[in-house]
């Protein structure tokens, strides 16, 4: 078995145990999830994420069995991390990459948890439209964060497939980018409104499934008269899952800005997905002070849309991973600092 296999495998089983032990510590009993053990959840995650990091600095070449200076070589051409390598020394070229790897994961897990607490705001709407019981938002965030991790999965291998053979598609990842960047900026003092009995998922779901009128505990699907119907908690699922999806379609181009290399794009999400429902749950009830952390997503959009688009430039005017890494915090920290000092007038908020 290759070393490639038994990391990839060993991540996937990584998984698999942690989602089990989240759903026992959230799900242990039916009452809301406590700011406690939100940031309990929150700072595991976190701890992981940074573990996984230390791993990637040793055992990082054993991600694509690189063991010699030519399988190395071709690494580096094909991800395009433009590392220069010295062929005589082995062991210090291996200790290159493999920090570069590590920056470069913990630089995508940055950006993508950012970008995640925009899906925070989107989650707050939807179960406050919907008026779901705040006992029952961990099992749906639970389904929503497996089909997230799916379909991201899908995602992530198909937009490295696609730069591969096609790389000039990385210059319409930057374009759209800065697009949403711009979009978001402008729309940033709209209020978002989610109007349930008009929702597109919800007249779809209407048009082609029995839907009960009403909440059945914590139950997704309930059997009426013998037929199958599913229920409103399930439809607010489905809505979560395709808010992912549109969701993704910025998050993944903008984490391909950072790494070319699947696997990497792969990690740095999965943590970031993983550790959402707990930030989630630390975040409901304060998630409106930081108003101005729009504007920090919208210039982080930006940013990283421009240094796709100069990407033939970036190395000559010394942006490498860690400077990007420095500019990207420094926006989330002047953001949540804005936020803070200036806080959103009562009457701006009505």
């Amino acid at each position: 078995m290759s070393s490639e296999l038994i990391f990839i495998s060993g991540f996937i089983v990584f998984i698999l145990i942690m989602l089990a032990l989240d759903l026992g510590l959230f799900a242990k009993n039916d009452k809301p999830v406590s700011l406690k053990r939100a940031g309990i959840m929150s700072a595991v995650w976190v701890t992981l994420a940074l573990c996984f990091y230390a791993l990637i600095l040793k055992y990082g070449h054993l991600l694509h069995n690189v063991d010699n200076i030519a399988a190395l070589q071709e690494i580096n051409i094909k991800h395009f991390h433009h590392l220069k390598f010295n062929p005589n020394d082995l062991s210090g070229s291996l200790q290159l990459y493999r920090n570069n790897l590590g920056l470069e994961f913990i630089t995508g897990y940055v950006v993508e948890y950012a970008l995640s607490v925009d899906n925070i705001f989107v989650m707050v709407l939807i179960f406050t439209a919907f008026a779901v019981n705040q006992k029952h938002y961990h099992k749906v965030l639970f389904w929503g964060i497996i089909g997230a991790v799916i379909m991201r999965f899908s995602f992530i291998f198909l937009g490295s497939t696609l730069i591969t053979h096609f790389h000039w598609i990385l210059y319409l990842f930057g374009a759209f980018l800065v697009y949403t960047g711009v979009t978001m900026f402008i729309n940033r003092n709209q209020d978002d409104e989610i109007d349930p009995e008009n929702h597109k998922i919800v007249k779809f779901a209407s048009k082609y499934f029995a839907v009960h009128p009403q909440f059945e505990g914590d139950k997704f699907f309930v059997k009426i008269n013998r037929k199958k119907m599913i229920t409103p908690l399930f439809l607010v699922l489905l809505i979560i899952e395709v808010t992912d999806l549109v969701f993704a379609v910025d998050s993944i181009p903008a984490i391909f800005s950072i790494t070319k290399d699947p696997y990497i794009v792969f990690f740095s999400n999965i943590f970031a997905i993983l550790g959402l429902r707990s930030m989630f749950f630390l975040l409901v009830n304060i998630i409106d002070k930081f108003h101005y952390l729009k504007v920090g997503l919208a210039v982080l959009l930006a940013f990283i849309g421009v240094k796709m688009l100069a990407a033939n430039y970036v190395d000559q005017i010394g942006l490498t991973t860690t400077n990007s890494l420095l500019i990207i915090l420094a926006i989330l920290v002047i953001s949540v600092v804005a936020s803070l000092i200036f806080p959103q007038k009562e009457e701006a908020k009505g």
